[in-house]
């Protein structure tokens, strides 16, 4: 499925095939593909908790309004992410770089994000939303619907999924074999309300 399909035909499914479940070489090809999406220093911060225990799904269910889809998708997604990413063996992140590269960025990340816990929060969060939207657009294009979800208790799901301090969590993502339709399109604003050029 090409780009420009995958992206007009996903759409939020909220019902899954309860007994559909995915290979182990497509899973490994989806998040090999998440793991593409770009990161602000190459920091790579995203954490994806995979929830494949069904009691689990069970109790993060109970702490997310009952959806269905929290318990009935192939793949159920936690996607946390590392705060402190940005200090840990950052060298690692640019390792195949020229050295010229990497001593110039390797100290440009320390003073970007140190002491600055809105800075890495906000990061956080743009990270976690490009790389769950590649995770959706890469699951539609292998033939799977998915749904982001934030409908959840997040300090219960922190605590269920014994979340580390220095992590949070973004949005979750159910992926699988959806059994009923979307609803159609709600109603999308018009192109000359949303675009801008120069200034408002």
């Amino acid at each position: 499925m090409d780009t420009k399909t995958s992206i007009k035909t996903r759409r939020s499914v909220k019902y899954y095939d309860s007994e559909y479940k995915m290979g182990d070489e497509e899973i490994k090809e989806l998040f090999s593909l998440a793991l593409l999406s770009p990161t602000a220093f190459n920091i790579q911060n995203w954490r994806f908790l995979i929830a494949s225990n069904s009691k689990l799904r069970e109790e993060l269910r109970k702490v997310s309004w009952d959806q269905a889809q929290v318990t009935d998708s192939s793949l159920y997604v936690i996607i946390c992410v590392d705060l402190k990413a940005w200090e840990k063996e950052p060298k690692r992140y640019w390792r195949d770089a020229p050295q010229e590269i990497q001593d110039f960025v390797i100290p440009a990340m320390d003073s970007y994000y140190r002491g600055k816990d809105q800075v890495q929060r906000d990061e956080a969060m743009r990270s976690a939303g490009i790389v769950a939207q590649t995770l959706m657009l890469a699951a539609k294009s292998m033939g799977y619907d998915s749904c982001p979800i934030d409908g959840f208790d997040f300090e219960e799901v922190a605590k269920l999924i014994k979340l580390p301090s220095d992590h949070v969590i973004a949005l979750a993502v159910a992926i699988g074999k959806g059994t009923k339709e979307a609803w159609p399109r709600p109603g999308q604003l018009p192109l000359d309300e949303v675009l801008i050029h120069n200034s408002f």
